[in-house]
């Protein structure tokens, strides 16, 4: 088995779509890595973020918001022989997304970036809210430069 690195839009938004956590990295200015898991939606080629107002993360998308977010999926070790460390792999799916993070400041868009990331999680996407709060999160979208995806053993 051959690792694929040509996986078709539709596989990397199957991948996206059976992932429950992603995972963000950024960089600030001094090149430090900084990676958090994050509950998402992704409508139409846009991954959509939401997290407490403040933090080291808005910190580091301040002064550098190109980001690579990471969904793994699909995990379970194989192995040719039992008793041969070397014939063991793990099977998996994965998906890379690279681009820049932009945030969502206007109240309806706001709204509208928790329904997606609520439809992934409870199939819908009519939830109302009270505005304090949607005034108290932030809520921001990964646009997506370049998306890679790669699977092994499947």
């Amino acid at each position: 088995m051959r690792p694929r690195t040509d996986l078709r839009q539709k596989d990397i938004d199957e991948i996206i779509a059976s992932c429950d956590v992603c995972y963000l990295g950024m960089a600030d200015d001094s090149g430090v890595p900084y990676v958090l898991p994050f509950n998402f939606g992704y409508h139409e080629g846009e991954l959509y973020l939401h997290a407490g107002p403040g933090g080291k993360k808005f910190d580091v998308l301040g002064s550098n918001n190109r980001v690579c977010a990471a969904f793994s999926t699909g995990h379970e070790l194989r192995g040719r022989h039992e008793n041969v460390a070397c014939s063991y792999f793990m099977k998996y799916r994965s998906v890379l997304l690279h681009g820049r993070i932009e945030m969502i400041d206007d109240y309806d868009e706001k709204v509208r970036a928790l329904n997606i990331i609520m439809k992934k999680y409870t199939g819908r996407d009519d939830f109302k809210y009270n505005p304090p709060a949607v005034n108290n999160v932030r809520t921001f979208r990964l646009v997506v430069d370049e998306a890679a995806g790669r699977s092994f053993g499947y």
